[in-house]
């Protein structure tokens, strides 16, 4: 009970400490003096920066676990204070409590100026935007986002993904734009990656069937493959209902890919699948029971990372960099994030396997997850026109990469180009890039920022090794009724945490037979069937629209 008590006591201070870090009298920090030489929204007068004073303005932000906790510490930020004469005051959360704290902070009432990379939930835009919690942005956009506003003018269609069903706009647009369709960069975020040099010191060759796939990771485990004497050898590693790394790609082996959660939106549902126009729940199909009940006995053979479903990225990719090669292989957006790139030259892409359907992702490369404006704001129109300076092609790609010099050197032709001596860009692209901001759309990979040799190589892949497998319909990013979102926050959450529960479950214990009848029952009364209504309802309009 002691230790109880503890816990719930320490769950408090933490709450209380985000709480105090955006408390503070907004009035004295967005200083009356500042706000007159801004300028006023309703008039269009510009803010015109550098700002004669200094204006504070108050932002939380969530962070990747790499990235710095102050985000004045990015040399971006530095030099948009220097620019603008604004300082902006960040109190940054981990991304993986980011929705936790930001609910804590928008139920306190004591609010910044801004949530920057807001991630709100299409739900929490309809109820925070028409309660006044957070501001519409479309006037604002109009008379103070030169940027963003010639955005919306070339491409109307990223305007209709921000606009609400009232009509407003309640958050800014981010994302990059790396290839369409099913060759688009995100399409398929689960590689698959097999250790070489194991494969020839076991005197195996690239398996091509999902059995060749096990006697292979057999191989790993009994006969020491990376020849040190030791049975620290981890066949087959993965990060459990992650974005990316989860072992759900390879339920395609059973005609079922299974999809995990996608930062940024937050009304997708896991495990959500379409074929010939209807929308349908993966976790109930006879091809996701036998993929969860066969890859049991990889737990049970000792060929799979057990800590799959413990750890958490940093910890994941740590494990491909221990002294001695200790992994065999794994799933992940890119190798070279988990083995470094001394090492990532001999772990190679497994193709797909015989017969196995690929995963197309669901959703759009560009999302509605950035910055939110709140009631708070004393100065929203310097607001917009400090947010606006980020959605400048060149700014944008510092944002999403890194700032010329410390990322990108420009070429002959003036096109930012990654550095050469950048050797695990997917980590350090997480300390150095601000984030949370900013376009990059197909036309700018081509007259501004050129892809990452990464990301090239990327699309590459996927056109060439994973497209000719892959599904021939994805859930699109949908903007749904407020009542459609009621729906989907009152069904959603209880049935994707018990699905995934039970999928954990299963995959450790291998009972999946014996509780099969009563997670389908289950499943059936937690509105299972309501839910996917609501999706497929969604999903026709999308299609009749596109007519």
């Amino acid at each position: 009970m002691n230790r109880k008590i503890s816990m719930f006591i320490v769950a408090v201070l933490c709450a209380s400490t985000v709480l105090t870090a955006c408390s503070g009298n907004n009035a004295s920090n967005n200083a009356p003096a500042a706000s007159s030489a801004a300028g006023d929204a309703s008039s269009g007068e510009a803010a015109g920066f550098p700002l004669k004073e200094k204006l504070t303005l108050k932002a939380v932000a969530k962070r990747p676990a790499l990235a710095p906790s102050d985000f004045n510490d990015f040399e971006l930020a530095k030099r948009m204070e220097s620019e603008t004469n604004v300082h902006v005051e960040w109190t940054t959360i981990v991304d993986t409590d980011y929705d936790q704290k930001k609910n804590l902070l928008l139920a306190s009432g004591d609010l910044p100026d801004m949530f920057y990379g807001a991630s709100f939930t299409d739900t929490e835009l309809l109820h925070y935007g028409q309660d006044g919690t957070i501001i519409p942005l479309n006037d604002l956009i109009d008379k103070h986002m030169p940027n963003l506003k010639a955005l919306f003018e070339k491409r109307p269609d990223i305007k209709a993904l921000v606009t609400a069903p009232d009509g407003n706009i309640y958050s800014l647009p981010v994302g990059e734009e790396l290839g369409s369709g099913q060759e688009d960069i995100g399409a398929n975020p689960d590689f698959l990656y097999i250790n070489s040099d194991w494969l020839k010191n076991v005197g195996l060759e690239m398996p091509k069937t999902l059995e060749e796939y096990h006697n292979v990771l057999k191989a790993f485990k009994d006969k020491d493959p990376n020849k040190n004497g030791k049975k620290d050898e981890i066949p087959l590693s993965f990060i459990n209902a992650y974005w990316t790394g989860d072992i759900g790609y390879l339920f395609g082996a059973f005609g079922e890919p299974d999809k995990t959660y996608q930062p940024d939106n937050k009304t997708f549902s896991e495990h959500l699948n379409v074929k010939d126009g209807k929308v349908y729940y993966a976790a109930l199909q006879p091809g996701y029971k036998e993929a969860v009940k066969y890859f049991h006995t990889w737990f049970e053979e000792g060929l799979v990372d057990i800590e799959a479903f413990t750890h958490n990225d940093a910890q994941y990719l740590a494990k491909g960099k221990t002294q001695d090669e200790t992994l065999g292989s794994f799933l992940w957006w890119d190798r070279t994030d988990v083995v470094g790139g001394e090492r990532d030259d001999h772990y190679p892409i497994v193709p797909p396997f015989k017969d196995m359907v690929v995963k197309w992702n669901n959703g759009s490369a560009i999302g509605r997850g950035g910055t939110v404006i709140t009631e708070a704001n004393k100065n929203p129109d310097v607001t917009a026109e400090w947010l606006d300076k980020l959605y400048e092609p060149v700014t944008a790609a510092e944002v999403h990469w890194g700032p010329i010099g410390t990322w990108f050197e420009k070429d002959a032709n003036g096109l930012l180009v990654q550095k050469k001596d950048i050797e695990n860009p997917g980590e350090f692209r997480r300390t150095v890039s601000l984030g949370g901001a900013g376009v990059i759309t197909g036309e700018d990979f081509e007259k501004i920022v050129a892809p990452e040799p990464r990301a090239k190589q990327r699309m590459d892949d996927i056109k060439n090794i994973f497209v000719p497998q892959m599904e021939k319909e994805h859930f699109p990013l949908i903007f749904f009724t407020d009542q459609e979102l009621q729906t989907i926050d009152r069904l959603k959450p209880e049935i994707q945490t018990y699905t995934n529960k039970m999928r954990a479950q299963w995959l450790m214990d291998g009972s999946v037979d014996g509780g099969w009848d009563k997670y389908t029952a289950d499943l059936k009364k937690m509105g299972i069937e309501d839910l996917m209504k609501v999706y497929q309802d969604g999903y026709d309009r999308y299609l009749k629209a596109q007519k």
